[in-house]
């Protein structure tokens, strides 16, 4: 039989591997907080019969002239862009507006929005209750639903899987800090939609491998809990692999073809999704086994000395 939890200490390992270099960006430059989060002006507008070429430059050039240099410009599809800028009063998009169309020709506005910054505070508050909201009902849910048939210690599913709900969310936040720095990619209410998501498919998952668990505890009450739950994984491998597999082609094909607007989003899931399924079968049931065996006693004594030879 393949020996997954032998080697959990690894799993662990390439875990840290991946998160830390996540924090430490987060803690060096943080999230590149929207104007969903910071407040701003976001207007998606149509170069409806360009004279000629329109560039992100050239628009950049319109905002400065106003006095509005930090803008962010993305390229959606043929001549439609979507700039994101500090808060536009009227007066100042129209001006703007105005300077594009005399360089270029008509500008259809597709959208515009602006959103206060008080809002933006109201959104992360919102959803920073809602992770934790969902992180306390999933303990409480596990810890009811394996409260018997053979699963001791039922308390303790429900804290092994928020840790690896955790993993996969620190996987999540540290991606976006890196691609924030490095792609100039910024974190919208598109992302929380996404992590919320994927705390979801992070429970789904693990609960699977879990309830495999509890039913060969009563199965092969004789073998010990190791055994019981490298057996339960390796039953449950097949099933998790291709159940990820199906979202994660689908992810993709919507990466490379669904548009610049959805893309961070789609690849936002793709990372989660990836990360969740890593998560349940390589952290999540190895946890528990660290915890039957309390193997933390042991991490930091001294190996006995063997005895010398005669």
């Amino acid at each position: 039989m393949l020996d997954i939890v032998k080697r959990r200490y690894w799993y662990f390992g390439l875990s840290l591997l991946i998160i830390v270099p996540g924090l430490i960006a987060l803690i060096l430059w943080g999230l590149p907080l929207a104007i969903d989060f910071t407040g701003g002006s976001l207007v998606e507008m149509r170069f409806d019969q360009p004279t000629q070429a329109v560039t992100a430059e050239a628009i950049t050039a319109a905002y400065t002239a106003h006095d509005f240099p930090d803008t962010i410009i993305q390229n959606s599809a043929d001549n439609v862009f979507v700039v994101r800028s500090r808060t536009l009063d009227a007066d100042t998009q129209a001006g703007i507006l105005a300077d594009l169309q005399a360089q270029f020709g008509p500008v259809t506005v597709l959208t515009a929005e602006t959103v206060g910054p008080s809002v933006g505070a109201e959104i992360a508050q919102s959803a920073a209750l809602a992770v934790g909201a969902a992180a306390v009902g999933v303990l409480l849910y596990i810890a009811y639903a394996f409260r018997g048939a053979g699963a001791q210690h039922a308390f303790r599913y429900g804290v092994a899987a928020i840790i690896a709900m955790l993993h996969d969310v620190l996987v999540v936040v540290g991606s976006a800090a890196i691609f924030g720095k490095v792609f100039g990619w910024e974190v919208d209410a598109l992302f929380l939609t996404a992590l919320l998501t994927v705390v979801g498919f992070s429970v789904h998952d693990t609960i699977v491998v879990f309830d495999r668990i509890r039913e060969n505890l009563v199965v092969y009450r004789r073998l010990d809990y190791e055994t019981v739950v490298n057996h339960s994984i390796v039953q449950t491998l097949d099933r998790s692999i291709n159940t990820q597999l199906t979202v994660m082609f689908t992810l993709l094909a919507l990466t490379l073809f669904g548009g610049v607007t959805i893309r961070h989003f789609v690849l936002t899931l793709l990372i989660g999704v990836l990360s969740g399924t890593y998560s349940s079968i390589f952290n999540a049931a190895q946890l528990l086994v660290v915890w039957e065996n309390r193997e933390w006693n042991t991490w930091f004594r001294r190996k006995p000395a063997r005895p010398a030879a005669a």
